[in-house]
Protein backbone atom coordinates (compact mmCIF):
# COMPACT_ATOMS: atom_id res chain seq x y z
CA UNK A 1 0.00 0.00 0.00
CA UNK A 2 1.56 3.54 -0.90
CA UNK A 3 -0.24 6.87 -0.01
CA UNK A 4 -1.37 9.04 -2.82
CA UNK A 5 -2.57 12.24 -1.55
CA UNK A 6 -3.67 13.24 -5.01
CA UNK A 7 -5.65 10.09 -4.75
CA UNK A 8 -7.53 10.82 -1.66
CA UNK A 9 -8.79 13.91 -1.39
CA UNK A 10 -9.79 15.55 2.19
CA UNK A 11 -13.87 15.48 2.48
CA UNK A 12 -15.55 17.39 5.25
CA UNK A 13 -17.25 15.04 7.20
CA UNK A 14 -15.58 12.30 6.35
CA UNK A 15 -12.91 10.21 8.01
CA UNK A 16 -10.08 8.94 5.54
CA UNK A 17 -9.48 5.37 7.20
CA UNK A 18 -5.71 3.67 7.26
CA UNK A 19 -5.71 1.26 4.82
CA UNK A 20 -7.50 0.69 0.87
CA UNK A 21 -10.18 -0.82 -0.73
CA UNK A 22 -10.20 -2.45 -3.88
CA UNK A 23 -7.71 -1.59 -6.63
CA UNK A 24 -5.60 0.68 -3.56
CA UNK A 25 -8.97 3.16 -3.54
CA UNK A 26 -8.93 5.36 -0.48
CA UNK A 27 -11.35 4.09 2.39
CA UNK A 28 -13.54 6.53 4.04
CA UNK A 29 -16.03 6.45 7.31
CA UNK A 30 -18.65 9.40 8.36
CA UNK A 31 -17.23 10.84 11.06
CA UNK A 32 -20.55 11.91 12.84
CA UNK A 33 -18.32 12.30 16.26
CA UNK A 34 -20.38 9.13 17.52
CA UNK A 35 -17.43 6.67 18.20
CA UNK A 36 -17.68 3.67 16.72
CA UNK A 37 -16.06 0.16 16.07
CA UNK A 38 -14.87 1.15 12.66
CA UNK A 39 -13.49 4.40 14.10
CA UNK A 40 -11.61 2.43 17.15
CA UNK A 41 -10.02 -0.12 15.02
CA UNK A 42 -9.30 2.73 12.98
CA UNK A 43 -7.22 4.30 16.00
CA UNK A 44 -5.96 1.09 16.90
CA UNK A 45 -4.29 0.75 13.48
CA UNK A 46 -3.03 4.38 13.18
CA UNK A 47 -1.08 3.87 16.44
CA UNK A 48 0.33 0.52 15.24
CA UNK A 49 1.26 2.24 12.10
CA UNK A 50 2.30 5.78 13.95
CA UNK A 51 4.49 2.69 16.43
CA UNK A 52 5.80 0.72 13.08
CA UNK A 53 7.10 4.07 11.70
CA UNK A 54 9.14 5.06 14.81
CA UNK A 55 10.57 1.21 14.41
CA UNK A 56 11.49 1.95 10.94
CA UNK A 57 13.46 5.31 11.36
CA UNK A 58 15.30 3.74 13.99
CA UNK A 59 16.38 1.04 11.09
CA UNK A 60 16.99 3.38 8.65
CA UNK A 61 19.13 5.44 10.50
CA UNK A 62 21.17 2.36 11.25
CA UNK A 63 21.57 1.49 7.66
CA UNK A 64 22.71 4.89 6.92
CA UNK A 65 25.30 4.59 10.03
CA UNK A 66 26.61 1.64 9.17
CA UNK A 67 29.20 3.07 6.19
CA UNK A 68 29.81 -1.08 5.66
CA UNK A 69 25.87 -1.39 4.30
CA UNK A 70 25.56 -2.51 0.84
CA UNK A 71 23.04 -1.19 -1.58
CA UNK A 72 20.41 -4.05 -1.07
CA UNK A 73 20.58 -3.16 2.62
CA UNK A 74 19.64 0.55 1.75
CA UNK A 75 17.17 -0.15 -0.58
CA UNK A 76 15.44 -2.27 1.63
CA UNK A 77 15.35 0.50 4.46
CA UNK A 78 14.58 3.32 1.98
CA UNK A 79 11.36 0.87 1.16
CA UNK A 80 10.21 0.59 4.63
CA UNK A 81 10.98 4.19 5.08
CA UNK A 82 8.47 4.97 2.25
CA UNK A 83 5.83 2.70 3.15
CA UNK A 84 6.09 4.35 6.68
CA UNK A 85 6.02 7.82 6.21
CA UNK A 86 3.17 7.36 3.52
CA UNK A 87 1.45 5.72 6.93
CA UNK A 88 2.28 8.78 8.56
CA UNK A 89 1.11 11.52 6.05
CA UNK A 90 -1.79 9.63 5.66
CA UNK A 91 -2.52 9.91 9.54
CA UNK A 92 -2.02 13.51 9.09
CA UNK A 93 -3.88 13.81 6.75
CA UNK A 94 -6.98 12.24 8.49
CA UNK A 95 -6.93 13.66 11.65
CA UNK A 96 -6.31 17.10 10.32
CA UNK A 97 -9.56 17.19 8.22
CA UNK A 98 -11.31 16.46 11.60
CA UNK A 99 -9.72 19.21 14.01
CA UNK A 100 -12.71 21.44 14.47
CA UNK A 101 -12.64 25.13 12.38
CA UNK A 102 -12.42 28.43 14.34
CA UNK A 103 -16.13 30.12 14.72
CA UNK A 104 -15.16 32.61 12.05
CA UNK A 105 -13.92 29.96 9.54
CA UNK A 106 -10.28 31.25 9.82
CA UNK A 107 -7.23 29.97 10.90
CA UNK A 108 -4.95 30.83 13.88
CA UNK A 109 -2.12 32.92 13.64
CA UNK A 110 0.80 30.85 11.68
CA UNK A 111 -1.23 28.07 10.81
CA UNK A 112 -1.21 26.79 7.76
CA UNK A 113 -4.27 25.85 5.60
CA UNK A 114 -5.16 21.90 4.95
CA UNK A 115 -6.42 21.24 1.81
CA UNK A 116 -6.25 17.83 -0.49
CA UNK A 117 -4.61 20.33 -3.08
CA UNK A 118 -1.37 19.10 -4.34
CA UNK A 119 1.86 20.28 -2.41
CA UNK A 120 3.40 23.03 -4.44
CA UNK A 121 6.84 21.68 -6.24
CA UNK A 122 9.86 23.59 -4.89
CA UNK A 123 12.80 24.00 -7.34
CA UNK A 124 16.43 23.75 -6.30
Amino acid sequence: MSYDRDAAPVWPGLRLLPWEGEGGKPCFLSADGAVSVLSRLADEIEAEQLCDGADVLKGAVAVLDDGKAGEHALRLALRATTQAFGDVLRIADSRGARLPVAADGGQEDGERELSGEPCPVKST
